[in-house]
């Protein structure tokens, strides 16, 4: 049996949460923008993960890592944005925004461990 990958599953399960949201700020709210965004960015983050996850080599597997850290942290500030323009409610934003930041601790120990193996090869 295959072990389940906590950072795939997560980041799948959130890049699902950024789609929902784009759908009801787009249909309810016309809003196109900064809904567009934080989709690609929401989206990108997952893919990035999976990118790595096939990568043909340690360097490969950390350089698509950090791809996705960047990712992470663009959503971030597309959530924080959304929220503080008013575009969604603050208990709308906390749970997206607790776990694009449980996504960046993840993700962040990932690349520190990867590249502690890297330098003790």
């Amino acid at each position: 049996m295959k072990k389940e990958n906590i950072i795939q599953t997560k980041s799948y399960d959130f890049a699902l949460s950024c789609i929902k949201l784009f759908k009801k700020l787009t249909q309810e709210q016309h809003e196109y923008i900064l809904s567009k965004q934080v989709l690609r960015s929401g989206t990108s983050i997952g893919a990035n993960i999976e990118e790595a996850i096939g990568g043909q080599s340690t360097k490969d597997f950390l350089s698509k890592m950090a791809i996705s850290y960047k990712e992470a942290r663009e959503t971030h500030y597309w959530l924080r944005l959304l929220r503080d323009s008013n575009y969604i409610c603050k208990e709308e934003s906390e749970s997206l925004i607790k776990n694009c930041e449980e996504l960046l601790r993840i993700i962040g120990s990932i690349q520190k461990t990867t590249k502690l193996k890297i330098r003790n090869s």
